[in-house]
């Protein structure tokens, strides 16, 4: 049965009113959503069931309490994970340049590759699940039963710096979503110069450009009619330049310096990032600070000041192999933060939701993928 244009608003500001939506911004009208959808919006099934089941994970139906995720670097480890029982997949965007893009070359982590080969990944691997289904059901293994895999697991795509301004975070997140990603993250670095989160030399847009990336990857979900869980990553503990120096919510991080190629030096360290995660935090459904090392205080720090204005906003941290774990961490504080990602339920009103802690290029370490896959599992 059609539904009249009156109609489609109606429900859609409705569905606003439910409690997925509690705590989300959205500096638009649901008439403008409608008014871009067309006459026919084909529905993305994948990227529905993959939202939906990511967010009951976490929300409480995650084995351990938080959800754990493995970068995977090709459709055939993804459908391992899944044999295995881990709840969801990482797709990492270092994995893709490196060894997993259109262009079938190897990139450092600089969003050089094609704009479009993460979802094609994502896409790729949802095939992979989709086969795998259909062999159990052709032969006769249906939910419930022993032997029984549910094969359609959630992935949580990196977008990195959305490949250009608005436009392109708007349409490539629509890519994302029509290939069956649940989740994607936007970072709010400068994404001509964009680089991986532990390399030096940083720069990040200022907050209000960020955020307008934010709403154009919400609204093309919402376009699509996909809850998809959107992910807000900052950079600013480690990045200390800065495009421009017009927006006041920067102002308080900006030295004076200037750089040869006109960028504004900042002062860089978790008070940048706080403010950008505080910034960014009605507009996502998780919020990631991207930290160079392993630092547990860091992340109490970042998560105790989020939940002071946000109570129960859910957090990510990236548990990157990349990290000189022994180097950074003793053998008691890896223990403790192992214990902070378990009992995180309990440290909900002291500490943080650290719900999706991602392992996120653990395809590419192929020496540790057997151990990872064992503690993710257990």
């Amino acid at each position: 049965m059609t539904t009249s244009r009156i109609q489609q608003i109606q429900q859609l500001e409705q569905e606003w009113k439910s409690a997925r939506w509690e705590g989300i911004a959205r500096p638009y009208h649901a008439e403008d959503v409608i008014s871009l959808r067309g006459s026919v919006n084909p529905e993305c099934t994948l990227a529905q069931l993959g939202a939906g089941r990511l967010w009951k994970l976490l929300h409480g139906e995650s084995r351990k309490g938080y959800v754990n995720c493995l970068g995977a670097l090709t459709a055939g480890q993804a459908l391992q994970q899944a044999k295995a029982g881990i709840e969801a997949i990482y797709l990492s965007g270092w994995q893709v340049a490196a060894d997993a893009n259109l262009a079938s070359s190897m990139y450092p982590d600089q969003s050089l590759y094609p704009a479009n080969s993460v979802p094609a990944m994502v896409e790729r691997i949802n095939n992979t699940f989709r086969r795998a289904d259909q062999i159990q059901w052709a032969n006769q293994i249906e939910p419930g039963d022993k032997h029984y895999t549910d094969y359609f697991l959630p992935i949580v795509a990196d977008a990195e710096a959305g490949f250009g301004g608005v436009l392109n975070a708007f349409e490539l997140m629509k890519s994302m979503i029509e290939a069956g990603a649940a989740a994607v993250h936007f970072e709010d670095q400068l994404a001509s110069v964009k680089k991986c989160g532990h390399m030096g030399g940083k720069v990040l847009v200022p907050s209000q450009e960020a955020i307008q990336k934010l709403v154009a990857a919400r609204l093309a979900a919402d376009v699509l009619g996909v809850p998809t869980l959107l992910v807000a990553r900052t950079d600013a503990d480690a990045a200390d330049l800065l495009t421009s120096d017009c927006d006041e919510y920067d102002q308080a991080f900006i030295t004076g310096e200037r750089t040869a190629e006109g960028f504004y030096r900042t002062h860089a360290g978790v008070e940048q990032a706080i403010s950008r995660g505080l910034a960014y935090a009605p507009y996502a459904d998780l919020v990631w600070c991207e930290t160079s090392t392993p630092d547990l205080d860091v992340a109490r720090r970042f998560a105790q000041a989020i939940h002071a204005r946000y109570p129960g906003k859910l957090l990510a941290y990236n548990c990157s192999p990349s990290f000189n774990w022994k180097k950074n961490l003793d053998d008691s504080t890896i223990a403790r933060l192992h214990a902070f990602r378990m009992n995180c339920r309990q440290w909900v009103t002291n500490i943080s939701l650290l719900r999706w802690p991602a392992f996120t290029v653990c395809g590419s370490t192929c020496s540790i993928w057997p151990t990872l896959m064992h503690r993710v599992k257990a």
